[in-house]
């Protein structure tokens, strides 16, 4: 498939996900249930074409997996959305980093700060450009989405610092970003929601300024246990047990620092005072359970916090919002839950 122009696979994608109901579950199969949950026929059809396409999440080397997302993005990101005004900027620690404005969002707006996934080794300000530009404009937010360091060249806790440090840019430079200081959220996917978690525990900890609100989409919260989802969903489902093993050994190769809560957050003895969070699952990810175990544990400590678990999606939907309607439907949620989220805040620069 590597030989076929990406645009050409890119049409051949959208045209069979426009095929009429009937032709898209017969080319996927028959549904595919477990632990009670149906997989949305979207997501089922997309991990028939991968499988058909050889396409693979992680590719050997951390070299050849970024390539080959780099080229896989454009089959199932969609066109860009508009209209989104974009800039490139470069924060403390000369971390890279890209702005964005929606349309009809002025000055002093709420902020979203967002890390891409990709298991710390993989994924760029790129593969994630789509998603930063749909929760912009449907959450009506500027988002700063970060080039924060990757592993194995900066193994932990790299991108764990580089995920805070832009956190407090944010909140440095609110006045020349047009962001109001008090409502700066922070989120990300997978790896990313992890990082977002994290940066949040760092705010509180230092006891200076924290995030209004976590964003947090299936995000991988402990490195040191292996739980019942992780067995039920270990291979087919994009995401395989083997992927996790192969990014955890990457980013955090000495196995002893794998309980420090700025790796695995769910291992923090407290998390009193963390901002108020949505927290987003997926029913076929082998990280369903390590997400709703941290929604609980933020809940036990007096957090305000939303749990969604969307029993039909596999990991990574947020990426997969130019096909189908049901990863843009579960990504909406999303948004409108940052949205209210943000606007029910009171001013949280300090626990």
């Amino acid at each position: 498939m590597e030989r076929v122009p990406i645009q050409v696979q890119a049409a051949f994608v959208r045209a069979v996900f426009a095929l009429p109901r009937p032709l898209r579950r017969l080319i996927a199969g028959q549904p595919t249930r477990i632990d009670g949950q149906e997989l949305a026929l979207d997501a089922q059809l997309l991990l028939t074409l991968d499988k058909m396409a050889g396409h693979s999440f992680v590719d050997r080397t951390p070299e050849r997996s970024r390539a080959m997302l780099d080229r896989s993005r454009h089959l199932v990101s969609g066109v860009p959305i508009e209209p989104v005004t974009v800039r490139g900027l470069t924060l403390d620690d000369d971390i890279p980093a890209r702005f964005y404005t929606p349309a009809e969002v002025g000055e002093d707006a709420p902020l979203l700060v967002f890390y891409h996934g990709g298991g710390w080794v993989l994924g760029t300000l790129d593969s994630h450009d789509n998603t930063c530009r749909f929760l912009a404009k449907h959450a009506k937010v500027k988002v700063l989405s970060v080039d924060y360091r990757l592993a194995p060249e900066h193994p932990f806790p790299a991108a764990a610092e580089d995920a805070y440090s832009a956190f407090r840019y944010a909140v440095a430079h609110a006045p020349e970003l047009g962001v109001n200081p008090d409502l700066i959220a922070v989120g990300g996917d997978s790896a990313g929601g992890n990082l977002a978690a994290v940066t949040a525990y760092q705010a509180v900890r230092a006891g200076g300024p924290r995030p209004a609100f976590q964003l947090l989409f299936y995000p991988g919260t402990d490195a040191t246990a292996r739980r019942r989802s992780r067995d039920l969903f270990a291979d087919g489902f994009f995401l395989t047990s083997e992927n996790i093993d192969w990014f955890t050994n990457h980013y955090c190769p000495d196995t002893e620092r794998r309980a420090d809560p700025l790796f695995s957050v769910l291992r923090a003895d407290d998390l009193t005072g963390m901002p108020p969070a949505y927290i987003a699952t997926g029913g076929f990810d082998p990280l369903r359970d390590e997400g709703e175990e941290f929604a609980h544990k933020l809940a036990a400590a007096g957090v305000p916090v939303a749990l969604s678990r969307h029993p039909d999606l596999i990991h990574g939907y947020v990426n997969f919002i130019g096909i189908g309607t049901r990863f843009r439907e579960a990504t909406a949620e999303a948004a409108g839950a940052l949205r209210t989220g943000l606007a029910m805040s009171t001013p949280a620069r300090t626990p």
